[in-house]
């Protein structure tokens, strides 16, 4: 094991003790609409804000099932952290595509929590040798507490033709609205963030279909670098395993509510020894096993692109988005089964899987990780069809 190995280690290690903290957070979170500050500190104390950081930045360059891991421990023990920290260390590997004068810029502590809006929902215009970019975009997770926006917008080219390009903007130059009530995910404080002729210098906007496509210009780590990730596959491998994370924890939440319990109107009190209970409990442990050993497939076939400098065809593109889609439907049945299993008590706000329960079900909403959409592509792919998205 390299020094750079057992740091990564560490961070993982460092994580799993926080767990039982993170989870008796959930319920402040979920009332203030946003993350307990405390929670963040212990995250970038941790060294999680650093995992995709390139290592000439001082960051740890971690590999992608790496972070994966991390991931999953920290929504494991809370779903509004691990959803944020998701996004933000996801994000985060983004500037890597950028000029090398906007890595340099964007990664100059070390450590960097990056929030998006890929919805090209702003506009951008040339000015002094930059551009200056307007616009509102909705349901920005954690943006209450990330340094850089990266925000999707459209640039009209000489010929008229809108192109949607990606902007790096310190959030300080930003504004966020009190707009998120939620019934599902609250805490993650996904609020509406929007620019007002905010000056944006010229390396810090990049095509967004360079981005996606992996050929944007002006840096230095190209190649086989084993950081040089199809954008798409990294976004779902990332997303997915906050999904499978939630619903280990919702798991053994269940498994810890269970003892002295017994099923009302019925002999049974013991719930336990209940067969229907049983058949239950291993439905659900089955799906969420058959979802992280499908994690297992995606994982390596990025990282092995990722390494030998070469981008995977559309069809793994495809089944990678088919893959986790299926897997994150996994997650969400599984705890489904629980939630049917766990009595009327567990709409009480004060038992945490109801949260986990509501979160999990309103984040398989989010649209690039929707399991019919992405059983579509998947299955165009199958069938020799062109996929129909350039999202991948």
């Amino acid at each position: 094991m390299t020094t750079n190995d057992s740091t990564i280690a560490a961070v993982l290690d460092e994580v799993k003790s926080l767990a039982d903290r993170f989870r008796e957070s959930g319920t402040q979170a979920e009332e203030r609409r946003w993350l307990p500050d405390e929670n963040i500190e212990l995250l970038e104390k941790a060294g999680v804000f650093r995992l995709n950081v390139p290592a000439r930045f001082g960051g740890l360059e971690a590999p992608v099932a790496d972070q994966v891991k991390v991931l999953s421990e920290i929504a494991r023990a809370d779903t509004a952290t691990g959803w944020v920290a998701m996004i933000w260390l996801s994000s985060s590997w983004v500037p890597s595509l950028f000029p090398d004068a906007a890595q340099k810029e964007v990664y100059a502590e070390g450590s960097l929590k990056v929030s998006t809006g890929f919805t090209p929902t702003g506009t951008l215009t040339p000015e002094d040798g930059g551009y200056s970019l307007s616009g509102s975009w909705k349901w920005i997770s954690g943006s209450r507490g990330a340094d850089y926006g990266l925000l999707a917008a459209l640039l009209t080219t000489p010929d008229g033709t809108p192109v949607p390009h990606a902007a790096l903007v310190p959030f300080s130059e930003l504004e966020i609205a009190d707009d998120w009530h939620a019934s599902a995910a609250a805490g993650t404080g996904s609020s509406t963030v929007s620019a007002s002729g905010v000056k944006v210098p010229a390396h810090r906007v990049v095509s967004l279909l360079d981005v996606l496509a992996g050929t944007t210009g002006d840096r230095s780590n190209t190649g086989a670098t084993g950081r040089n990730y199809a954008f798409v596959p990294f976004f779902m491998a990332q997303g997915a395993s906050a999904y499978l994370g939630i619903a280990r924890g919702a798991y053994e939440l269940f498994l810890e509510r269970l003892p002295g319990r017994g099923i009302t109107y019925t002999s049974w009190t013991d719930q336990s020894q209940s067969p229907v209970t049983q058949i239950q409990v291993a439905t659900a442990a089955n799906k969420i096993a058959a979802a992280e050993a499908l994690q297992e497939t995606w994982l390596r076939l990025i990282q092995e692109h990722a390494n030998a400098g070469t981008a995977p065809s559309v069809e793994e593109r495809a089944a990678v988005r088919g893959k986790a889609g299926f897997a994150i439907q996994l997650a969400k049945e599984a705890v489904d089964e629980l939630f049917e299993a766990s009595g009327a008590s567990v709409i009480m706000k004060d038992v945490p899987f109801q949260r986990y329960h509501r979160d999990l079900r309103g984040l398989a909403l989010h649209a690039l990780f929707a399991f019919h959409t992405n059983q579509e592509v998947h299955g165009r792919s199958i069938l020799g069809l062109a996929p129909d998205t350039p999202f991948l």
